[in-house]
């Protein structure tokens, strides 16, 4: 498997999505229920297959991430070859940008000596897609880049 298989919710979300992966396989329900039960590891590779195929076309067409910690947030937004990032951080430990006292405040505070911020861009140095998944595994998620995009025209202007 190239990335994580996916959870037995997002496989109840996907089941219409799951069913023709089977069918494209020539796979109907009374075949896929004989599979699951007399080549349980057949129908494991069937779930592990799925969960790439869903992995792969989502970090796809991810174009930005978001990884909010207590005193941190990052913000990427990911091209062919290489991310952006901002980096926000707070020099004011009690703050707790997980919770929403600490996203107004992050608010009110953003360009005052209370907040750092860092801007980077970071080449690939393994495939992109495995790159983003990474970054997933690491506690950041798609985002609409909305954050992103506001702080980089304010920085920008």
């Amino acid at each position: 498997m190239k990335y994580d298989r996916l959870t037995k919710e997002q496989f109840e979300e996907l089941h219409p999505e799951f069913i023709n992966f089977l069918s494209t396989q020539s796979i109907d329900k009374g075949e896929w229920d004989k599979i699951k039960l007399e080549k349980p590891e057949v129908a494991e590779q069937e779930l592990d297959v799925f969960s790439d195929l869903i992995w792969e076309g989502v970090l796809t067409r991810a174009e930005y991430l978001e990884h909010f910690s207590k005193n941190y947030i990052f913000l990427f937004h990911c091209f062919d070859t290489h991310v952006q990032s901002i980096v926000l951080k707070s020099v004011v430990p009690e703050t707790n940008f997980l919770t929403k006292e600490g996203l107004q405040w992050l608010s009110d505070n953003m360009f005052t000596e209370n907040i750092e911020m860092k801007v980077g861009k970071k080449e690939f140095t393994e495939e992109r897609n495995t790159s983003l998944f990474e970054l997933i595994q690491q506690g950041a998620f798609l985002s609409d880049g909305q954050l992103f995009k506001q702080i980089n025209s304010i920085m920008n202007s």
